[in-house]
């Protein structure tokens, strides 16, 4: 279930990134275009840049997920079949750890429980905590900037998911592989 949960998520991943490289790429042109005829929206850039941290966030998981991360090799490539099989366990356990920390720093970043028991109220919470996270805008949009920064929570949730996902693969792989080893002896 969680196998089938991953790759929807991922799909939608991929799909949400190419839609915003979509974005991205008609942006810029309007830019360019705004810009050449001395009429710049200043808007655009902002919206720009949000959109290519987006989707460079969403690629990744879908990278990781899909294990396509650019990598050197060369240990690799040389390594006999079984300690292969180890380094690409150890390297989704790093990722799971990351993504573990990644939740981590997004729960000390927006402290929704202190959120709750302020029952929403931005004022009381900054009071509270000094975090001023949810009453910042950005320059020109004018949008609470949370709402840009509220991809870190869903890549570190996604990340979780499809690190889950891989180390079991990976493990399943390796056990499978000792499973067959033994029988050969």
């Amino acid at each position: 279930m969680l196998r089938r949960l991953s790759a929807g998520i991922s799909w939608f991943e991929c799909w949400l990134a190419a839609g915003l490289a979509g974005l991205l790429t008609l942006l810029i042109l309007v830019n360019v275009i705004t810009r050449a005829l001395s009429m710049p929206i200043y808007w655009v850039d902002e919206l720009a840049i949000f959109c290519m941290v987006w989707m460079t966030f969403l690629a990744t998981t879908v990278v990781i997920k899909r294990r396509q991360t650019l990598s050197v090799t060369l240990v690799l490539d040389l390594l006999p079949t079984t300690p292969k099989k180890w380094l690409i366990l150890f390297s989704d356990l790093m990722v799971l750890l990351f993504a573990g920390l990644l939740i981590y720093f997004c729960l000390l970043w927006f402290q929704p429980i202190t959120l709750i028991k302020s029952s929403f109220e931005f004022s009381a919470f900054q009071m509270e905590t000094f975090n001023f996270i949810y009453s910042e805008s950005t320059n020109t949009l004018g949008v609470k900037k949370f709402w840009v920064w509220l991809i870190m929570p869903w890549v570190a949730l996604s990340l979780v998911l499809h690190a889950s996902v891989n180390l079991w693969d990976s493990t399943t792989d390796l056990l499978t592989a000792k499973r067959q080893g033994s029988h050969e002896c």
